[in-house]
């Protein structure tokens, strides 16, 4: 299910869009090299990894971040940077950004402008990498058919904070991210899956 798409742990993510696009490359095995495209939803070591970035970059990838990170300029590759509202197109892909940011938490203020990502594939339609975030009157507008939520807890949302989420903006497809390692634990999964609602499916990809 999904095949398409890789998470190889936390919110590091791989999706095969003709175009391959990484989300926050971390603690990527070996060096494929093989990005096209690499979204970073924010600054914190575990989203932001030059040496893996490293790993998957190619001479032509194109990096997309927040207006307010400049990090990504030391690579020495294109980097577009993007504000929350933003559509946008790189290498032929359409993209959008969503705000991600944290209410009653001190670890992502919505003043930073970080973000999630929207990527328009004509193929799979909207997929929703959410970056981290909690529930928030931004998100909760997103229309999408493939949404990936952290579930994690402490820094996000939590497993059942995400499956509202799910349940509000009911794409056909819900994967849970951000848990097993820097945050949550690997139940926080199947937490996820049984607090969506029947009528969408939890890929578990973790």
């Amino acid at each position: 299910m999904l095949d398409f798409i890789t998470i190889n742990e936390h919110s590091s993510i791989r999706i095969n869009e003709g175009k391959v696009i990484y989300s926050d490359p971390y603690n990527i095995s070996g060096a494929p090299h093989d990005a096209d495209i690499i979204l970073i939803t924010h600054s914190h070591f575990d989203h932001y990894s030059p040496d893996d970035i490293r790993k998957v970059m190619k001479s032509d990838t194109v990096i997309v971040c927040p207006t307010s990170m400049n990090e990504p300029q030391e690579l020495g590759l294109t980097v577009k940077q993007v504000s929350a509202g933003e559509q946008f197109e790189v290498l032929g892909i359409r993209f959008e950004a969503v705000p991600a940011y944290n209410i009653g938490k001190p670890f992502h203020p919505q003043s930073n402008g970080w973000l999630g990502y929207i990527i328009d594939s004509p193929d799979h339609g909207r997929i929703y990498i959410a970056g981290d975030t909690d529930i928030t009157p931004d998100n909760k507008q997103v229309k999408c058919d493939i949404a990936l939520l952290p579930a994690g807890g402490t820094y996000t949302a939590d497993a059942s904070q995400a499956a509202e989420l799910a349940n509000t903006i009911r794409p056909k497809y819900a994967v849970p991210i951000h848990y097993g390692t820097v945050a949550g634990n690997p139940a926080d999964g199947e937490k996820f899956r049984k607090a969506v609602d029947s009528g969408i499916e939890v890929v578990i990809k973790i």
